[in-house]
C-alpha cells in the first residue's frame, strides 16, 4: 500500500480561506506596517513602542516579566532592547535583590519619546478601530485574549 504525498489544491484553498493562524498573521503584519508608518517620524517601530510602553511602570520591571507580557523569549527581548539602549532610551539595571537579574527602565529621553509617541498611537489606533463595526474592537480584543 502506497500512501499519497499529494495534497489536493482544494486543501490549499481550504487552509487559505479558513486558517485562523494565517488570518491573524496577515492582520498582525498589516497592523504592524500601519503603526510602523505612523511612528516612523519618531524613528520608532511599533515593536519598540510596545516594548517602551511595557517599561512604563512605577517600578522597573524584570526582564522576565517584560518578556512574558510581550510573549517573547528572553533572547528576543535582549536583542530588541539593544537599539533602544544605544539610543539612550532605556537603562538596564542590576537587580539589587538578585544581582544576576536585570531590571529595565525608561530613561528621561525614553520617557520623552514615549510621551511624544502616544498621541500618534492614539490617532492610529482610533483609525484602525473605525475600520471595524461598532462593538467589534472590544469583541476582537476579548477573542484574541482567549487565544493568547
Amino acid at each position: 500500500m502506497s500512501k499519497s504525498t499529494h495534497v489536493p489544491f482544494e486543501t490549499t484553498l481550504l487552509v487559505r480561506d479558513t486558517c485562523l493562524c494565517l488570518h491573524i498573521q496577515r492582520a498582525a503584519r498589516a497592523l504592524a506596517r500601519r503603526f510602523d508608518d505612523a511612528l516612523r517620524p519618531l524613528d520608532l517601530t511599533n515593536g519598540q513602542f510596545s516594548l517602551m510602553m511595557a517599561l512604563n511602570r512605577p517600578l522597573p520591571p524584570s526582564m522576565g516579566s517584560v518578556a512574558a507580557l510581550l510573549a517573547v523569549d528572553r533572547t528576543t527581548l535582549t536583542a530588541a532592547l539593544k537599539p533602544l539602549e544605544r539610543r539612550g532610551l532605556i537603562e538596564i539595571l542590576t537587580d539589587q535583590e538578585d544581582r544576576r537579574g536585570r531590571l529595565l527602565k525608561l530613561s528621561p529621553a525614553g520617557q520623552a519619546l514615549l510621551s511624544r509617541s502616544v498621541p500618534i498611537w492614539e490617532e492610529t489606533h482610533a483609525a484602525v478601530e473605525k475600520l471595524l463595526p461598532d462593538g467589534a474592537p472590544g469583541r476582537l480584543r476579548a477573542d484574541l485574549q482567549k487565544l493568547a
